[in-house]
């Protein structure tokens, strides 16, 4: 199945608690489609002005949340914009958002940061769920991606299947299914996936795949059975 383009269907979800996981904050916005966007389509206009600032600034970055969700995935509405940088890149991606005319905020100095402008939220994580930093292999697959007239830098699909995958919870269920529709989407290099799930949530990971495969999915054996071994040897 190939997978959506992103100007027909992109979101985030955001994050938002004391500890690392992406939240909701209510009614989103669709910026896959211009008629989903509010009157004046802040978020495209935040998105650019955003990624903006912080390329120009010269600090790696990839988006990830709902935005990298329905990019490869499922289509999805938006409320924020998330950024996953490096630990030490976070106080430098708040000035760059503070002289690009964005209310910022240092709100939890264990993994994330805000900027706001026009009413849309831009999170600042610099550790995810599981202890997942930004590092090179992942920016290395990372690919640049069209949400309008703005490109951007995006995760890779198979690092925010982990990382929807060990935030999923009870009370932040939509995960697990934003997982589902990313290994729907097809085009998954399934040995980067088990390399990236063995060092953050094996277990986790196995059980996603295990149900998608109850969905006829189409999730190969090859995968699974390496992650059946990894859990084997732990």
């Amino acid at each position: 199945m190939a997978r959506p383009q992103p100007a027909a269907a992109i979101a985030d979800l955001g994050v938002g608690q004391s500890e690392p996981h992406e939240e909701g904050h209510g009614d989103g916005h669709d910026i896959g489609r211009s008629e989903g966007l509010e009157p004046d389509g802040y978020l495209l206009s935040v998105l650019s002005e955003a990624v903006a600032a912080v390329e120009g600034a010269g600090i790696p970055y990839v988006l990830m949340g709902g935005i990298g969700s329905a990019a490869f995935g499922r289509p999805r509405s938006t409320h924020d914009i998330d950024f996953f940088v490096r630990p030490e890149s976070a106080r430098p991606v708040l000035e760059a958002l503070a002289a690009a005319g964005f209310d910022t905020e240092e709100r939890d100095p264990r993994w994330l940061f805000k900027g706001y402008k026009h009413d849309m939220l831009v999170d600042v994580i610099f550790r995810s769920s599981g202890d997942i930093y930004l590092d090179e292999e992942m920016l290395a697959r990372s690919t640049v991606e069209s949400f309008g007239s703005c490109r951007a830098r995006v995760i890779p699909p198979e690092d925010l299947v982990v990382i929807k995958a060990v935030t999923a919870d009870e009370h932040v269920p939509h995960h697990w299914y934003d997982a589902l529709g990313l290994i729907g989407g097809g085009e998954l290099d399934w040995d980067y996936l088990v390399s990236r799930a063995r060092r953050h949530g094996t277990r986790r990971v196995l059980s996603l795949l295990l149900y998608a495969m109850s969905d006829d999915l189409g999730v190969p054996w090859r995968p699974v059975k390496a992650l059946f071994d990894a859990v084997g040897v732990e």
